[in-house]
């Protein structure tokens, strides 16, 4: 069987000590408790921890009593995706799983994610096939990791990515504290597309892996009109700090035509202009080689379907 083999049910039930997970929630109490109790019943059994971020709702309480096993860090603020770092810092494994508290992974994935990862030394991330419950749908992204145009190395065992899906996806941690982790000042929304460039130029691999298998039940507590105005200055931000003139030039363009013309897209753009003076000042342009993964994803991203800015 390849690494990339779905395992049969029932196999490699001893716990894996080489992955643990990391879980980001906010004023879900009710599904994250709901996302901790699948997680603690893996076959893997890993180690979890909960960065709650700042939630007033009772959530850590809750865990504390419910959970005990759980790592819990009860952040008084709201730290966003900065609060995978935190996470992470508290582990010491090889892998680590990052789940959202309305994402789940399948029995064995974190398994058969940490045989690849070993199997691939310069592998730094491996995203997951995704599917939408309730009804076990893919979700309209995936077509899209399947079929990705990006270029990698050969001995990947999936797709290459230009991009990931952090509550779809197992890193590798040493790759992910050499480039100093998820962004402060991009907060949440889009923040993995900066990282995935900093590890393709540090010389570091992402792939789709099928044989993964997240399921995502999308939370109704959420406030979607400020995902996509962060979600919008997150990607301006990314273009001008990563992107060569010209692709940054259409990129742009390209979402000044697109992007519905209402206030929501109004106070993106004006936090995008805000930004400008430490983005320019810490403007680092991608080496060629990562600068390409970029670049064949630009023709996709602009017919895509998934990816739109809609609240």
């Amino acid at each position: 069987m390849t690494a990339t083999e779905a395992r049969p049910e029932g196999a490699g039930l001893a716990p894996d000590p080489r992955v643990a997970v990391v879980v980001i929630t906010h004023q879900r109490r009710d599904e994250v408790l709901l996302a901790l109790s699948r997680l603690l019943a893996l076959p893997e059994q890993p180690h979890v921890v909960l960065v709650d971020n700042g939630s007033t709702d009772g959530t850590a309480e809750a865990v504390r009593e419910r959970f005990p096993a759980v790592e819990l860090v009860a952040s008084p603020e709201n730290l966003g995706a900065v609060g995978r770092n935190v996470g992470i810092a508290r582990l010491d494994t090889p892998y680590v799983a990052f789940c959202d508290d309305d994402t789940w992974w399948d029995p064995g994935s974190l398994r058969t994610a940490a045989d690849v990862l070993d199997a691939h030394p310069r592998l730094a991330v491996v995203t997951a096939r995704i599917l939408v419950e309730p009804g076990g749908r893919e979700d309209p992204i995936v077509p899209e990791l399947r079929d990705s145009p990006v270029p990698g190395a050969e001995w990947l065992p999936g797709p290459a990515l230009g991009s990931f899906l952090a509550g779809a996806s197992v890193v590798r941690r040493e790759a992910f504290l050499e480039v100093g982790g998820f962004s402060e000042r991009l907060w949440l929304g889009g923040e993995e597309e900066l990282m995935a460039g900093d590890l393709a130029a540090a010389g570091w691999e992402l792939c789709y892996l099928p044989a993964l298998t997240v399921h995502h039940q999308a939370s109704r507590a959420r406030d979607s009109h400020r995902r996509r105005r962060d979600g919008i200055r997150n990607t301006l931000w990314t273009t001008w700090l990563r992107r060569p003139l010209r692709p940054a030039l259409r990129r742009t363009v390209h979402l000044l035509r697109t992007l519905p013309r209402d206030r929501v897209t109004a106070q993106g753009l004006w936090n995008a202009v805000r930004g400008l003076p430490w983005v320019l000042r810490e403007r680092r342009v991608l080496p060629a080689h990562a600068e390409a993964r970029f670049a064949a994803l630009d023709a996709v991203q602009r017919r895509s379907t998934a990816r739109k800015y809609v609240s």
